[in-house]
């Protein structure tokens, strides 16, 4: 434990939070020796054919702040979410807290800037979030650090978050029967997303793992809580030893038959602006759809 810049015993209080339009878990994470306390993930709702958004997950999470007498220092996103909408300007607007996502969202910006002919007013430095990480910056939550790895593959920009005993895998790993998610984005690796979950794997085996998205397999009930020993001997894609070669066929033969997401268009013009909306050149919210860009 010594080789990481948290004490891992401390156990914050965690509180999950289940979309069930994106199949997304967001995270309330609970200073136990304060009342300071961070989001992971948040959401926000959106009828995409309707081009209406709403606020009803996130206001459901302020709730839950407010009524517990919490005080919000973070609002971290794991990565760009590429099937829902960040509600963390909405949230941060009502509770305040700093944003931050990894650093490599330069990278995702330069990337997503083209496919969506963004101009030059859409700047691709990250400055639409409060803070970048880089792998192995700490942060405070209350009297807790928190600490990022960089977990690069599903996208260019992902960290899994560290706090306490407790890591926030983002979509770097799924519950052991759902395994990983797929690596064909833009700047997506399927060899860079094995060697990250190696990282995470490295991790105490009794760490609890918090799963961003679950979308209950074989009709189980949902879950979202595991532990590194868990995944390690179990997870169907990358567990009991299966090697970097072995997950690198599985996963491009897999993710050449999946689907886009169903809100891929929306999210990342949205995400990749640290969950800003779009605008035209007259102040009208707007989102674009580029054709065969994806």
């Amino acid at each position: 434990m010594s080789d990481y810049p948290v004490d891992m015993t401390v156990k914050p209080q965690i509180k999950g939070f289940f979309d069930p339009v994106t199949n997304t878990i967001s995270y309330v994470v609970r200073d136990p020796a304060s009342t300071a306390c961070a989001i992971v993930d948040s959401v926000m709702d959106i009828d995409y054919a309707a081009g209406r958004i709403s606020s009803e997950h996130a206001d459901e999470i302020i709730a839950h702040i407010e009524a517990e007498g919490l005080t919000l220092e973070w609002q971290i996103e794991t990565h760009v979410h590429a099937d829902h909408l960040s509600a963390a300007p909405y949230i941060q607007q009502k509770l305040g807290g700093k944003v931050g996502v990894g650093e490599k969202i330069t990278v995702v910006q330069e990337v997503f800037g083209k496919v969506f002919n963004e101009g030059t007013e859409f700047q691709r430095d990250g400055s639409q979030f409060d803070k970048l990480f880089a792998d192995g910056d700490t942060y405070a939550i209350g009297t807790m650090t928190g600490f990022a790895i960089h977990t690069p593959g599903h996208t260019p920009a992902c960290m899994v978050h560290v706090i306490g005993d407790a890591a926030f895998a983002g979509d770097t790993l799924f519950m052991p029967d759902a395994g990983s998610a797929r690596a064909d984005f833009p700047g997506g690796d399927a060899g860079e997303l094995y060697d990250s979950i190696q990282k995470v794997l490295c991790l105490p085996d009794d760490m609890r793992l918090f799963m961003c998205h679950d979308y209950a397999p074989n009709g189980r009930d949902i879950q979202w809580e595991t532990t590194v020993a868990a995944e390690k001997a179990h997870n169907i894609h990358v567990g009991a030893g299966k090697t970097r070669e072995e997950f690198i066929k599985f996963r491009t033969e897999r993710d050449a038959t999946l689907d886009m997401p169903n809100l891929i268009i929306p999210s990342l013009q949205v995400n990749m602006r640290g969950g800003e909306l779009p605008e035209d050149a007259d102040g009208n919210k707007v989102l674009k759809v580029p054709l065969n860009g994806l």
